[in-house]
């Protein structure tokens, strides 16, 4: 999983939420009319998000597909400790939640303008259980004080930098399961790691647990998102042209743009989320 793109409406406030409080870097600025319009942020050379100005767009409305949550996956526990002291000490009232789901422990809140984040850190492949393809996860219960009083360290805290982090997963909302599954399964070619009924599935590539999720929670039967404030773009890196190559001819719409560094091809699901696949 490559940056994930979102449109925002105050784009100093964002880019400050992201590096003073998530402990991002500043790693690009474009400006547009005299100010920043795109702004890259990252750790080392690992672009994590990138804000867009976009202040003319409509805000995204309750019961509509779009970004569930953005998942920064870090190196250590450490680093995860560090963004999560840094939020209860910043903006707090941003957080929501908490869960050990076997395969990780993660953490949850929204950035100021209402879009998902998760803070998380992966236990040992060794120890994830999977049971005919499919991994076992859960929900339970962690303590944040606790978690923070084991793990976080002064260097987490005074240089979040050198903690490395990746963009773990994109979690979406959809409308519908089985048409998430026939074009992220079926189409993009995932592989199918967890399902629960009707209500949420999990993918990924190469054994991960996942590297994408949709879920109807807060969404069933929603049908082609606007352009809107929120998730511009979920960026997906493949090793290879041939991949871009075979993806193009399994799907019934999408452009293959020509770019300085190489190809990319961008589409649409079913619920006009914008998607871009570039080779890594």
């Amino acid at each position: 999983m490559d940056a994930v793109t979102l449109y925002v409406r105050d784009i100093d406030g964002m880019t400050d939420f992201y590096s003073r409080v998530i402990g991002l870097q500043i790693m690009q600025r474009t400006a547009v009319d005299g100010r920043d319009g795109v702004v890259t942020l990252g750790r080392g050379t690992v672009p994590l998000v990138v804000l867009r100005e976009a202040r003319d767009l409509p805000e995204r409305r309750r019961g509509e597909a779009g970004l569930f949550h953005t998942a920064i996956l870090f190196a250590d526990h450490a680093g995860v400790a560090g963004a999560l002291a840094r939020v209860a000490t910043h903006a707090p009232q941003l957080y929501t939640g908490a869960g050990d789901h076997l395969v990780s422990e993660a953490f949850y809140l929204d950035d100021p303008e209402g879009n998902g984040i998760e803070l998380y850190v992966d236990r040992p492949r060794e120890q994830w259980e999977w049971t005919q393809g499919h991994v076992r996860m859960d929900t339970l219960y962690i303590d944040p004080n606790a978690f923070l009083t084991e793990h976080l360290t002064d260097a987490a805290l005074e240089k979040p930098e050198e903690s490395a982090a990746t963009l773990g997963h994109v979690h979406l909302q959809v409308g519908d399961i089985p048409a998430a599954h026939r074009f992220y399964v079926d189409t993009l070619g995932f592989e199918s790691t967890a399902t629960l009924g009707h209500s949420a599935l999990f993918v990924s590539a190469g054994g991960y647990h996942h590297h994408m999720a949709m879920n109807t929670w807060q969404s069933m039967g929603a049908g082609p998102r606007p352009v809107q404030l929120g998730l511009g773009e979920v960026s997906i890196l493949v090793p290879t042209r041939d991949e871009i190559g075979a993806l193009a001819d399994r799907l019934t719409h999408g452009t293959v743009e020509h770019a300085d560094d190489g190809e990319v091809l961008r589409f649409s699901d079913p619920w006009n989320n914008r998607i871009a696949v570039a080779v890594g």
